[in-house]
């Protein structure tokens, strides 16, 4: 993941940043999966890999496939890169007391899994026990998630209804120029 991280940063290509970025998602969407997060992972896949590519491919396609040159300053390159580590330093830090990855002691496995599972369809009335955890004991984080989602399309929808096409007449670039 942070070689494709890596080529993201380093590449001028938009076509190839995007493609990486999906792929980028795949990567993450697997490693949810190792980690026994299925729902995060599906949300991942469709809306990172999925969605997000697509409607990055579709707003490459209203310009040029190459970074516009620009000159960087140095001490702003400094400060993100300061900005980056501090952040990187501040998560590490926060995740020292976590119990280590399959821990049977952990406070997940002491009561919510074993009461999920004995008690979810009973208590919930759903006989799918992730439909009950998403729909039901998670219920106003899930309605959260979707208004998230929600959010992000209106605010597509916006953006891209707000673009419209020149005329053949108007000032400003011609799109026959075959510059894509």
């Amino acid at each position: 993941m942070g070689f494709t991280v890596y080529m993201v940063v380093r590449l001028r290509n938009l076509f190839a940043v995007v493609m990486l970025g999906g792929i980028y998602s795949l990567l993450a969407a697997s490693l949810f999966v190792v980690l026994d997060a299925v729902d995060v992972a599906f949300t991942e896949a469709a809306v990172g890999a999925g969605i997000s590519t697509v409607l990055a491919l579709g707003a490459l396609s209203l310009t040029t496939s190459e970074e516009k040159d620009s000159s960087r300053n140095p001490m702003y390159a400094g400060l993100i890169g300061f900005v980056a580590v501090a952040t990187g330093a501040a998560l590490i830090y926060g995740s020292l007391d976590m119990p280590l990855y399959g821990d049977p002691s952990a406070p997940v496995h002491q009561h919510v899994a074993d009461r999920y599972i004995a008690e979810g369809a009973r208590e919930t009335g759903v006989p799918n026990i992730v439909t009950a955890v998403l729909a039901s004991y998670r219920g106003f984080d899930t309605l959260g998630e979707v208004m998230v989602i929600f959010t992000a399309g209106i605010g597509v929808f916006l953006a891209f209804s707000a673009a419209k096409p020149r005329r053949s007449g108007e000032q400003g670039r011609d799109n026959s120029e075959g510059d894509r």
